[in-house]
């Protein structure tokens, strides 16, 4: 099976990524798309690339923790020292997406009874007024 390449225009379509974007993470050696001249196309690993790229970025992985697992697909122990790094660096950040979950529902909480309290001045300023109000 042949493996089809894609344009710059084609990876950022399927991406929803610009083409600045695609030639950052190349910058980045996140990607390696074969050159031909100025155009560059983008092969089955690239686009998988791409797409654990986008995944880690969704999760708040850094771009430097994002390459360096990449990498580790092609080190001499492979796939399991890829997985096994990409689990430990899971965990790091699902406790600190936790924690940090945590500190929004407390903050939420915190906001909606300020809200609260400023509705009721709010309905006791209006109800006195109306009161002091001349008939």
């Amino acid at each position: 099976m042949t493996d089809s390449m894609l344009t710059i225009r084609q990876m950022c379509e399927l991406f929803d990524v610009t083409p600045r974007t695609l030639r950052f993470y190349e910058a980045k050696e996140l990607l390696a798309p074969k050159r031909i001249g100025q155009k560059r196309l983008f092969n089955h690993r690239d686009r998988t690339r791409m797409k654990l790229i986008l995944r880690g970025k969704r999760y708040g992985f850094s771009l430097e923790d994002i390459r360096h697992l990449l990498n580790l697909y092609n080190s001499g122990e492979g796939q399991i020292l890829q997985i096994s790094r990409t689990l430990d660096i899971s965990n790091e950040r699902l406790a600190e997406m936790e924690l940090r979950k945590l500190e929004l529902d407390a903050a939420i909480a915190d906001l909606r009874t300020q809200i609260t309290e400023g509705e009721n001045i709010m309905t006791d300023f209006k109800n006195t007024n109306a009161q002091n109000a001349p008939e």
